[in-house]
C-alpha cells in the first residue's frame, strides 16, 4: 500500500484550486439512470469513490468514460439498457453505491442492491432509504446480503425520516421523481450537495421544491433527459486548506469555492484566531501565531460538518487551552485520536466527546489511516509536528481528496507519495 510522508514545519503560503465535490458527485452520477442518453458532468475530481462509482454503471450496462484527453475533468455517461442490479464486489467498498437503489426502481420497477459498505465510522444504517421506498409503493425484500426493491409505479406520498440523513434524502428525492403524484420529504437533509442534487435533477426536466431545506416537494413526471453540467466545488476539501493554513501560521488563498458553504467553519477558525476574508476567486486564510481553543459539536448543515472534525481536532491540539468536541452524527468516529495520541496529542474521550488540551507542538511518527477523513487528520498534524511522519493506509485518502500532497507540496509542503 502507499503510504505519505510529511516532514512538518513548514509554513504554507501561496494559492490552492479546490476540485469537484465528492459528496455531490457520486449522487448525480448515480442520477443518470433516471433517463436514456448522453450525459455529460463536468468538474468531476478524480477520485477513487468516482472510479467505483463508474465501474458500478458499468456493470449495469451504462457506458462511463472518465476525464482523459478531450474529457478532460469530465465524466461521460452513456445510458441504454440496464440491468438493474448492483454487485456486492463493488457496493462493499463505497456505501454511496446505494444511491443506484432508488434511480433504478423508479425506471425499471425494480433493483437488486448490496448492502453498502464504506468508512468505518459507525452503523449507518439505510432503514430510511427503505422505508421512504415501501412508503413510495415499493416491496422491499433483504436476503442472502442484498436488497430487492420491486414497483410496477412508484406513488406519490408523505415521508417524514426518523433521523437527518443525506444519502437518504437524496435517494427517495430521486426516486419520487418518476413517482405518480407528489411527494413531500420532511425533515430531509439540508446540506449543500441535496440542493446540488435538486437542481440537476430539475434541469433534467424534474419538478422539485424546497432542495437544501428540511422540507422537499416532488411533482412526479412521466419522464426525464439527460444533460450537462458542472459539479460545485468541494467544501470539506476547501475547509481542509483553510485549516492547514490557520494550523501552519501560513497565508492560502484558497480558490473556487462557496462560502456560503463554509460559515460553520470559517466561524470557528476566526474564533480560534485565524484572519479569513474574501478576495476575488476565493477566501484567503492567515494563521495566528498562537491558536486558540475552541469547543465544537457537529451538527446536520448548517451547522459544523462531522467531515470537518477530525481536522479541526489537530488543530485544537496546537491550540492554547482546553477544547471540547462532541460528535453527533456518527458513532466511531474518533478512530483518529489513537493516532494523534501518538504524535504527542493530549485527548481524552468519554463517549461522543473529546477534551483536548492544546500543546506547543506535536511529534512526527509512523501512524495510520482509519477512515477518510481521519488521513486527512493525519497529514494535517504531520504539518504540524516535528519531524517526519509517515501516514500509512492511504487508499483512504484517495476516496476524497484528488492529489491532496501535490497540492499541499504546492504551497510549500515538505510532503510526498511514496508507491507501494
Amino acid at each position: 500500500m502507499d503510504k505519505i510522508v510529511v516532514v512538518g514545519g513548514k509554513q504554507l503560503v501561496g494559492e490552492v484550486v479546490v476540485s469537484g465535490a465528492k459528496n455531490a458527485a457520486l449522487p448525480i452520477l448515480a442520477s443518470s439512470l433516471l433517463s436514456q442518453g448522453h450525459h455529460l458532468f463536468r468538474n468531476v475530481p478524480r477520485l477513487a469513490d468516482v472510479g467505483t462509482m463508474c465501474k458500478l454503471l458499468g456493470t449495469m450496462g451504462a457506458r462511463a468514460e472518465r476525464g482523459t484527453g478531450r474529457l478532460g475533468d469530465a465524466v461521460a455517461i452513456d445510458v441504454g439498457h440496464v440491468t438493474p442490479e448492483a454487485p456486492y464486489e463493488l457496493v462493499k467498498t463505497m456505501r454511496a453505491s446505494v444511491l443506484v437503489l432508488g434511480p433504478l426502481v423508479a425506471r425499471h420497477g425494480r433493483a437488486r442492491v448490496s448492502l453498502p459498505g464504506g468508512c468505518a465510522i459507525g452503523a449507518r444504517p439505510i432503514d430510511q432509504h427503505l422505508k421512504g421506498l415501501e412508503k413510495l409503493g415499493a416491496t422491499i425484500v433483504l436476503e442472502h446480503g442484498y436488497v430487492e426493491a420491486r414497483a410496477r409505479q412508484l406513488k406519490g406520498a408523505s415521508f417524514t425520516f426518523d433521523v437527518v440523513t443525506v444519502t437518504g434524502t437524496e435517494n427517495l428525492m430521486m426516486a419520487a421523481c418518476l413517482a405518480k403524484g407528489r411527494t413531500v420529504l420532511e425533515n430531509a437533509a439540508r446540506e449543500p450537495e441535496v440542493e446540488e442534487l435538486a437542481r440537476v435533477l430539475n434541469k433534467m426536466g424534474a419538478r422539485i421544491s424546497g432542495g437544501g431545506t428540511d422540507v422537499i416537494t416532488i411533482e412526479g413526471v412521466d419522464e426525464l433527459k439527460p444533460i450537462e453540467h458542472a459539479i460545485l466545488p468541494d467544501r470539506i476539501e476547501a475547509g481542509t486548506f483553510l485549516v492547514a493554513a490557520a494550523l501552519t501560521a501560513g497565508d492560502v488563498l484558497v480558490k473556487r469555492l462557496v462560502p456560503e458553504h463554509l460559515e460553520a467553519v470559517i466561524g470557528k477558525l476566526r474564533e480560534a484566531g485565524a484572519t479569513i476574508t474574501a478576495e476575488e476567486g476565493g477566501l484567503r486564510c492567515k494563521g495566528p501565531n498562537v491558536l486558540r481553543a475552541v469547543d465544537v459539536k457537529t451538527l446536520p448543515h448548517p451547522g459544523f460538518p462531522t467531515d470537518m472534525q477530525a481536522q479541526l481536532m489537530v488543530l485544537m491540539c496546537v491550540a492554547k487551552g482546553s477544547s471540547v468536541i462532541t460528535e453527533t452524527v456518527f458513532e466511531n468516529r474518533f478512530m483518529h485520536v489513537l493516532e494523534l495520541s501518538r504524535m504527542g496529542a493530549d485527548i481524552r474521550v468519554d463517549g461522543h466527546t473529546a477534551v483536548i488540551k492544546g500543546k506547543r507542538s506535536l511529534s512526527g511518527a509512523p501512524v495510520m489511516a482509519t477512515d477518510l477523513r481521519a488521513s486527512a487528520s493525519l497529514v494535517l498534524a504531520g504539518l504540524r509536528a516535528r519531524g517526519k511522519t509517515e501516514i500509512h493506509r492511504v487508499y483512504h485518502l484517495d476516496r476524497g481528496y484528488e492529489r491532496l500532497e501535490k497540492k499541499l507540496r504546492g504551497l510549500g509542503a515538505d510532503i510526498h507519495r511514496v508507491k507501494a
